[in-house]
């Protein structure tokens, strides 16, 4: 398997990418095996996520340089997270009637978001939603299940070609 491009991330709150280490947030639940991921738990899966596409707010920032498609960020773009709705794990636009998240947010967070191939292919209702690539708090506060990174390091390794991330639960 052709690993260019791939990104490990570890329950340590390591990134390795193209020989550089990073500091990374996780999962406030941890990293557990991707057998035992669901809705809800706050956890990242231990899993090989490949970066699907990536969102941005233009009104923030220019468009990064990037391997995978890049979109732009509306006020309407949402996240649905709830197992009972047809749209589960998919974008939707607000308003909505389901659970969702606002992908458009007041703090930073979601200025870039990579979208990561958590189930999506085929979509198991309560498997998980929503695992993204995004920015970091200032503190590294834990996620609620993505990988977050600072604004420089993002820009980065998306800019060197970062295709996805392999979540371990040990370095």
């Amino acid at each position: 398997m052709d690993d260019t491009g791939w990104a490990l991330a570890t329950a340590d709150g390591q990134f390795r990418f193209q020989g550089r280490t990073l500091r990374c947030a996780l999962g406030k639940g941890g990293v557990v095996p991707a057998a035992r991921k669901q809705e809800g738990d706050g956890a990242t899966p231990a899993a090989r996520l490949a970066l699907r596409r990536l969102l941005y707010r233009a009104d923030r920032g220019p468009p990064p340089a990037c391997a995978v498609p890049v979109e732009p960020l509306a006020p309407q773009d949402g996240w649905c997270d709830d197992p009972a709705d047809r749209a589960y794990n998919r974008p939707v636009q607000l308003p909505f009637g389901g659970r969702h998240e606002a992908l458009w947010r007041s703090d930073a967070v979601y200025d870039l978001i990579g979208i990561l191939g958590w189930n999506d292919a085929p979509v198991e209702r309560g498997r998980g939603s929503a695992i993204f690539l995004h920015l970091a708090r200032p503190d590294y506060a834990p996620t609620e299940g993505c990988v977050a990174l600072s604004l420089p390091d993002l820009r980065q390794v998306l800019a060197a070609g970062l295709r996805g991330v392999e979540v371990r639960l040990d370095p």
